[in-house]
């Protein structure tokens, strides 16, 4: 079977007397419904996080584990997931992924500890990994090839919407209701999408789907991206050169050359390597990587700089980046129409340029710039990171045969998942070393005591988040002087984070050049038409 034949025999047409059942445009709202609970869970629950750890008087290291717990299931288990989707069907998977992703956090939100609040964690993130890759499965294996972009731009326009919308409903029901609520909103949306899919998705298998399980290449794999995962969340305890995080990133490098090795002389591997012989594939999940590196890097200080530097409540930061998150909304199915005309090359290259410009841009921003000024940045941003989310997954998606599309769902997710650790982890160093620099020196010019290396590591430690260490009882002169020293410090380090994640995003742009309309969708265009 020839990509051309897969394309165009798997995507049914828009006839009437076919019923619901396989129908693209009500497959799309299926599957957005479901995956608008993992995107949503993204950022709602970092709300939730105060109030959980008062009501279940948990520690600073619990809170964390409620969100790495998360995230290490889910970067562990995508790649994995989207094999499962290849082999059993997605539409199988999607419906496992989301029954147990809303089973899941209602559990969380029964939970009486903090333990059990980790552990139906872990259960979500790996349901979260189901969910995820097989959407895009669906889509794929649903959408004629000059549609498929539009598609994806709109599925991203759903990731946009709900991850602009988690702070500011994550705020609102925290303060009205109770924590509890933010976990329990995904049961009924759960429910609907599970009706929605029971009825309306249709199961896309080829006939040389994998057949058996890869199980080694399961256990290396998992291993190697626990290992990377786990690295890249300590190394802002344990600082990058701790023996315990050169210990991990060495593990997860052996196990990822052990990895390759077994895919080479396994009979269907879990990721079958000659998926990078395609330069545009591998140019297309080495571009989401840098993008996430630099976008998920990056506005993991905005929100520090909003809420501790502004002193903006959650839900106000979260009004706040509508610009941002409104314009990825608005742009991203322009983004894949767009797409669709000209191909990817010329969209992704110049989304990673605004992106540049953009980070670039906020790298000069103060602790009192005013909001037309940030939101001009925001919005750049937003327009910026459309066509990406949308081109490189295309690329990604669209450059794998048919029967390995689960698996290139995976590989794009993942590549998200890694990119994001990393840039947080990297920048988070850069900010962290920039603050420690300049802080003694800032802390002396405006005339402020100096207390013991232990204060002062504490305070360090405070300014790196952009909390400004006021004693307890201090006189309000010195409680300005301190908060001036902490916030101007602090925007130092953010500025120079961002002019790292700008450099990245200008060579993202030189790897979007490498990048091309699939294969498959070149040979199906206008082949089948909605």
């Amino acid at each position: 079977m020839t990509p051309q034949t897969t394309v165009v025999d798997a995507t049914p047409l828009l006839d009437p007397r076919n019923g619901l059942r396989g129908h693209p445009w009500l497959t799309l709202i299926s599957v957005a419904i479901g995956v608008m609970m993992v995107a949503l869970d993204g950022t709602i629950v970092a709300i939730a996080n105060p109030a959980i750890q008062k009501d279940l008087d948990a520690s600073l290291a619990d809170v964390q584990w409620i969100t790495n717990a998360y995230l290490l299931a889910l970067a562990v288990a995508l790649i994995t997931a989207g094999k499962l989707g290849d082999r059993f069907g997605h539409r199988l998977i999607f419906l496992i992924g989301t029954t147990g992703f809303a089973a899941s956090s209602g559990l969380i939100a029964l939970s009486g500890s903090v333990s059990m609040v980790v552990a139906f964690r872990v259960l979500q993130g790996l349901c979260g990994a189901l969910l995820m890759p097989a959407a895009l499965g669906l889509l794929r294996a649903t959408f004629p090839a000059e549609k498929l972009n539009m598609a994806i731009g709109l599925w991203g326009m759903v990731i946009g919407a709900s991850t602009a919308g988690g702070p500011i409903l994550g705020g609102v029901l925290v303060e009205h209701v109770n924590w509890q609520s933010v976990f329990f909103i995904n049961v009924p949306v759960g429910v609907l999408a599970l009706v929605l899919g029971a009825v309306i998705l249709k199961d896309h298998r080829t006939p040389d789907a994998p057949r058996s399980f890869d199980v080694p290449g399961i256990a290396l794999l998992s291993a190697a991206m626990f290992c990377l995962i786990w690295a890249l969340i300590k190394a802002r305890d344990w600082s990058w050169g701790d023996s315990r995080t050169l210990l991990f990133l060495g593990a997860a490098v052996l196990a990822f050359v052990l990895f390759a090795v077994w895919e080479t002389r396994s009979r269907e591997p879990l990721l079958p390597l000659g998926l990078f012989r395609s330069l545009a594939l591998s140019a297309g999940t080495v571009l989401m990587l840098l993008m996430a590196f630099a976008f998920i890097g990056g506005l993991f200080f905005v929100t520090f700089y909003l809420q501790n530097v502004h002193g903006m409540s959650p839900v106000d930061s979260g009004l706040h980046l509508l610009p941002l998150t409104g314009m990825m909304i608005v742009a991203a199915p322009v983004a894949g129409a767009v797409i669709t005309r000209v191909g990817p090359r010329i969209p992704l290259v110049a989304g990673m340029l605004s992106t540049a410009v953009a980070c670039f841009g906020m790298a000069y921003l103060k602790a009192d710039t005013g909001t037309g000024l940030m939101s001009l940045w925001f919005a750049l941003l937003g327009i910026g990171l459309s066509p990406v989310m949308v081109g490189a997954t295309e690329v990604i998606v669209g450059n794998a045969p048919l029967q390995h599309a689960g698996v290139a769902g995976g590989l794009q997710q993942a590549a998200m998942q890694v990119g994001g650790s990393l840039g947080t982890a990297v920048l988070g160093a850069v900010v962290a070393a920039r603050v420690d620099h300049l802080l003694p020196g800032n802390w002396a010019d405006a005339g402020l005591q100096k207390g013991t290396p232990e204060q002062m590591a504490k305070a360090s430690e405070a300014v790196q988040v952009g909390v400004a260490p006021v004693p307890p009882g201090a006189k309000p002169e010195i409680a300005g002087r301190i908060s001036a020293v902490a916030h101007d410090t602090f925007v130092s380090g953010m500025n120079l984070g961002f002019t790292v994640a700008g450099v990245v995003a200008l060579l993202a742009a030189v790897v979007a050049l490498f990048t091309k309309r699939g294969a498959n969708a070149e040979a199906g265009a206008g082949a089948a038409h909605i």
